[in-house]
């Protein structure tokens, strides 16, 4: 694994080490997604960006799609933190019926819907990462191309001495009780200990797929209950406490499993090797391009900071 840092001024993250190793298989039938396609480039671009807003590092993932549909750069695995700490809601979710946006508002959180879909996940104490990548470069369905990016994600966690791993979800009934990410059944989960410990969702734009993932190092259970509104007509006191249970008994967090728990640039370059080692990658540290930043400001300014966007459902 190659990497250089950019000269720009912006953060294109530590110097990482060489990524050695055996790599995951890249081809064969998954059963039950169709069949995982092997790679058709391994030259990826890693961009590791500083702290941004809600509706900022939003507009980040969607201007990297729109430059690498250009041609502009190459496949890209973004890192990537929030600043403030950020409610994001999925493409297809009601705003109002599924937030109670007041109290996101009185917690200082910043509150943007993604393109992607999925539910609500609160973006605090975590690292987050997106995958860019024209479709023709990684062929296959949904499910086929999330399991094999999950490859990365497994091989940095357990390396980090998570015990993670992807599982095929058990069969359960209903669409999860609440709103939350974590609460809503997968087909597939990132799974440690049993209990959920990645929220990623995926969107393909014009021949360009987005999968991006929160990976929390904390699960804060009570603050991401306050963010969501009670059941009409049900007790609220005694639907939190249910709900504190429910989130207890699915999801998880890094701190969990290791302690003292790792920073961030330990965990960022477990990460990295584990994404490099697991597809056969060549990354290179380059930060995003001038028309990229301005792309993303555009965006953040004219859609994702707006209520025409962020309530439209």
């Amino acid at each position: 694994m190659n990497i250089r840092n950019g000269d720009d001024g912006r953060a294109a993250g530590p110097a990482l080490p060489r990524a050695n190793g055996p790599a995951a298989p890249q081809t064969g039938e998954e059963r039950g997604v169709g069949p995982v396609e092997p790679l058709l480039t391994r030259q990826w671009r890693l961009v590791v960006t500083e702290p941004l807003s809600g509706p900022m590092n939003m507009a980040v993932d969607e201007a990297v799609m729109w430059a690498h549909r250009e041609g502009l750069v190459p496949p890209t695995l973004r890192f990537y933190t929030w600043r403030p700490a950020t409610l994001t809601i999925g493409y297809f979710q009601s705003l109002h019926r599924e937030v109670d946006v007041p109290a996101v508002r009185r917690a200082g959180y910043d509150l943007v819907r993604r393109l992607t879909g999925g539910r609500a996940v609160l973006h605090a104490d975590e690292i987050t990462y997106s995958v860019i990548i024209r479709q023709e470069l990684l062929p296959g369905s949904v499910l086929a191309t999330y399991r094999l990016l999950s490859r990365g994600l497994v091989m940095g966690l357990q390396a980090l001495g998570v015990p993670a791993e992807v599982v095929a979800a058990r069969a359960q009934g209903g669409r999860g009780s609440t709103a939350a990410c974590f609460d809503a059944p997968a087909r597939y989960e990132l799974t440690a200990g049993g209990k959920k410990l990645v929220g990623s969702a995926q969107t393909r734009r014009r021949g360009v797929l987005l999968q991006h993932g929160s990976i929390p190092f904390t699960f804060d259970l009570d603050q991401v209950n306050l963010l969501l509104p009670g059941r009409e007509g049900v007790d609220v006191a005694r639907w939190r406490a249910a709900l504190r249970r429910t989130l207890a008994r699915k999801a998880t967090s890094i701190g969990e499993f290791v302690q003292p728990r790792p920073s961030f640039t330990e965990t960022l370059q477990a990460l990295v090797q584990g994404f490099a080692n697991a597809l056969e990658l060549e990354l290179e540290a380059v930060p995003l391009t001038p028309a990229e930043w301005e792309h993303a400001e555009r965006l953040a300014r004219e859609k994702y900071s707006t209520e025409e966007w962020n309530a439209r459902r």
